[in-house]
């Protein structure tokens, strides 16, 4: 007895919730509002699409195969009206299975699906049966709610009249209008459900062709991000290089001139100006190799042979460098792979104890191969290095691939292969 007084403010709560959604969804489904002219508006305009199937039907002998031919050539444009139907009457967007503005052959070949032949030829004449009887049903609601006045305004001699009981009829002519009035709205909202639900299932894409689509779409945004990252390093590279960079420089001049020309001062404050100096110099070569870092010049200017070379030649391990490009390649893969290149000729420098290490790049139609590999004491592993992790990733930042293999003892090959054009 005590849980059941404790409940009871709860149950009312949930019963006044379920009453209220009974009346709002009555209230939304009452003969006079504005959800069931909208339902009855939708499936009427449905009407016309059983029209392919009425001309196979009735094709005789030799039109049918023409018939076959100008619905299955129509199958596009049939679809294209459809979900402007259920997209202008009932809110919901259906996709295209082709993307906007393909070319016919693609269009027509989107279109030849059995999904579709089974809407437009099979669907659609039994949606067109359903709303036909749904205006019937309001038709006769509407006969039998005015049997009264249809029946005044016969003549006083009129055999309906003269019948005895007739009354009584009219009576529950009215009831059974009034029944019906209510029942229809129900009936076209479910039609109407029916009819948009069929609709996003055969003519719209499948699961197949969203996730697709999905795949497209996540490689253009990763391409605009690589992209966007790449011209924000370039925009840091020049800010650098025009800003801060040349204000250290300057510094680091008047500090030197300070120090050859003020040779009075005290031994004290000589000291401070030649610490100021040689910071000041220290200060620009790091944001000179940070700037060179970020985008060098040579990249952008000469393309990757020539920036690779350039590395090469800084590298305290001596690289033999092959390179065949017959031409440049899309600059954010440029990027990638001259860091990439970098910072896998920094980690054998660093760990490999290698003396020599051979670095290859090589087009193969629309990839680019780079094969890196080190005499090394070997030993590598992927899975416990950051270094290589990050490797890793800036190849899969372009659609790239990345494999290493280095047992103990050596040699490390590194392998990567990078789209050419994004």
């Amino acid at each position: 007895m005590f849980q059941s007084k404790i409940d009871t403010p709860q149950r009312r709560a949930v019963r006044g919730a379920a009453v209220r959604a009974v009346l709002a969804a009555s209230a939304a489904r009452t003969p006079w509002s504005a959800g069931a002219r909208r339902d009855s508006l939708f499936l009427a305009a449905g009407l016309p699409f059983c029209l392919p199937s009425l001309i196979l039907l009735n094709a005789p002998g030799s039109s049918l195969l023409m018939g076959l031919f100008l619905a299955v050539v129509l199958l596009d444009l049939l679809t294209t009206a459809q979900r402007s139907r259920v997209r202008a009457l009932r809110g919901v967007e259906v996709p295209s299975r082709v993307p906007p503005g393909a070319a016919w052959r693609v269009r027509l070949r989107a279109g030849l699906t059995w999904r579709q032949a089974l809407h437009h030829l099979v669907v659609a004449p039994v949606q067109a049966l359903c709303a036909g009887l749904v205006l019937g049903l309001w038709g006769a609601a509407a006969v039998l709610l005015g049997f009264f006045g249809w029946v005044w305004l016969l003549p006083p001699g009129n055999p309906l009249r003269a019948r005895p009981g007739w009354v009584v009829d009219g009576a529950l002519a009215t009831v059974g209008g009034l029944l019906l009035l209510a029942a229809v709205p129900w009936l076209a909202a479910l039609f109407a459900a029916v009819d948009v639900w069929t609709v996003r299932a055969l003519l719209g894409p499948n699961r197949a062709e969203v996730l697709e689509r999905r795949v497209e779409h996540l490689a253009r945004s990763r391409v605009d991000v690589v992209d966007a990252a790449d011209a924000e390093r370039r925009r840091i590279e020049r800010d650098l290089h025009d800003g801060a960079q040349q204000r250290l420089v300057s510094l680091a001049m008047n500090l030197g001139l300070a120090r050859r020309t003020l040779k009075h001062l005290p031994a004290e404050a000589m000291e401070v100006i030649v610490a100021a100096h040689e910071e000041a110099q220290a200060a620009v070569k790091e944001l000179h190799d940070l700037v060179r870092g970020l985008h060098p010049a040579v990249l952008e200017d000469r393309g990757l042979d020539a920036a690779l070379s350039g590395i090469a030649a800084r590298s305290p391990v001596p690289v033999h460098l092959t390179v065949d490009l017959p031409g440049r390649i899309a600059p954010t893969v440029e990027a990638v792979a001259y860091f990439t290149v970098s910072e896998a000729l920094a980690n054998a420098a660093k760990h490999s104890r290698a003396s020599r290490i051979d670095l290859v790049l090589r087009r193969a139609a629309d990839r680019l191969h780079i094969t890196i590999t080190d005499d090394g004491v070997g030993g590598a592993d992927a899975a416990r290095g950051t270094g290589l992790t990050g490797l890793r990733k800036r190849a899969a930042s372009v659609d790239g691939s990345f494999a290493i293999t280095s047992p103990r003892g050596g040699p490390t090959t590194i392998t990567m292969e990078l789209p050419c054009e994004l």
